[in-house]
């Protein structure tokens, strides 16, 4: 898959395409319905590449950055899993305040005719584009019968509510990991760097790799089951672990929320500084403050337990 992170970058040589349109956060089950049917549409028309156009930043995050959400994938994560949903090459075009002010006439000739050569459009139904969202589904539709493409937008059958970057959000700040991996069509997930914590967990006997819950959207606080895995070793199984979610309320002082997770009967492993990605399977319980360090290495105890049983591990 050939990704392209700006508009001179699409080969003067590009044949004739299939495109679809969209901020694609999460690549959630809506998003993959969209793209399968322009895999269906460039088989229709003989057309060999359906490429996905995106924009980075969110433009949310430029036009009003107070109001901006936090995504549920960076670009990386989103451009590799546009890849797994049958995407061929993928347009990142920077997105900034002059290029909200185009128009829908411009974004048309500019990127799908002018760069892409469109054949086909497919957007989801409440596609909107250009300046101050002035075109729609239908605008684009004119837009092509001028240009020589064909356009649709296609409702989301799943229903709208489920298959959103906002219901999974939704899902997400209540802990309901496994209603948002439903709408997703996979695992919730954390990625990031494992960073150097108080050592606090290993001083208790669990010894917890410590991700800082800032990049992409992490379930709300509280205790998960889940899995560890180390993505500069793709071939590596995932580990099971027990995963903390917030800032611990027993000891005094901390404020950075952070993903924390004990991979279980492992105390060997050097994590730090290394790629690695948590996923959620269940939540166990919310973020409790108790009475002393005793009562918390039993609540620890009870976690990992509750752990084997939710993963079916010994």
């Amino acid at each position: 898959m050939r990704v392209w992170r700006s508009l001179d970058e699409v080969p003067a040589e590009l044949g004739r395409t299939v495109v679809t349109i969209g901020n694609f956060d999460g690549v959630h089950l809506g998003h993959r319905h969209v793209i399968a049917r322009a895999r269906e549409v460039a088989a229709e028309l003989g057309v060999d590449h359906v490429v996905a156009v995106t924009f980075d930043p969110h433009p949310i995050a430029v036009l009003r950055p107070e109001h901006a959400p936090v995504t549920l994938t960076d670009i990386g994560q989103r451009v590799e899993l546009l890849g797994e949903s049958g995407i061929d090459d993928v347009l990142v075009v920077p997105f900034s305040r002059e290029i909200a002010q185009w128009s829908p006439e411009r974004f048309v000739t500019d990127i799908l005719v002018g760069r892409l050569r469109a054949a086909g459009v497919v957007v989801g139904a409440n596609f909107r584009f250009g300046s101050r969202a002035a075109g729609d589904v239908a605008t684009l539709r004119e837009l092509g019968q001028q240009h020589g493409f064909t356009a649709e937008g296609i409702p989301l059958d799943g229903g709208p509510q489920v298959w959103s970057s906002t219901y999974i959000r939704t899902c997400l700040a209540g802990g309901d990991v496994e209603g948002a991996a439903e709408a997703l069509g996979r695992p919730v997930s954390v990625r990031g760097t494992v960073e150097r914590g108080d050592a606090r967990g290993r001083a208790l006997g669990y010894p917890t790799a410590n991700v800082a819950a800032r990049a992409t959207a992490a379930p709300g606080d509280g205790v998960y089951a889940g899995w560890l895995r180390l993505l500069d070793e793709p071939t590596a199984p995932p580990m099971p672990a027990a995963i903390s979610v917030g800032v611990n309320p027993t000891f005094a002082g901390e404020r950075a929320r952070r993903v924390e997770a004990y991979v279980l009967d492992r105390d060997d492993l050097e994590l730090y500084d290394r790629e690695v990605e948590v996923v959620f399977a269940r939540r166990l319980r919310g973020m409790v403050r108790f009475d002393g360090v005793d009562a918390l290495v039993a609540a620890m105890d009870d976690d990992v337990r509750r752990t084997r049983e939710a993963l079916g591990v010994g």
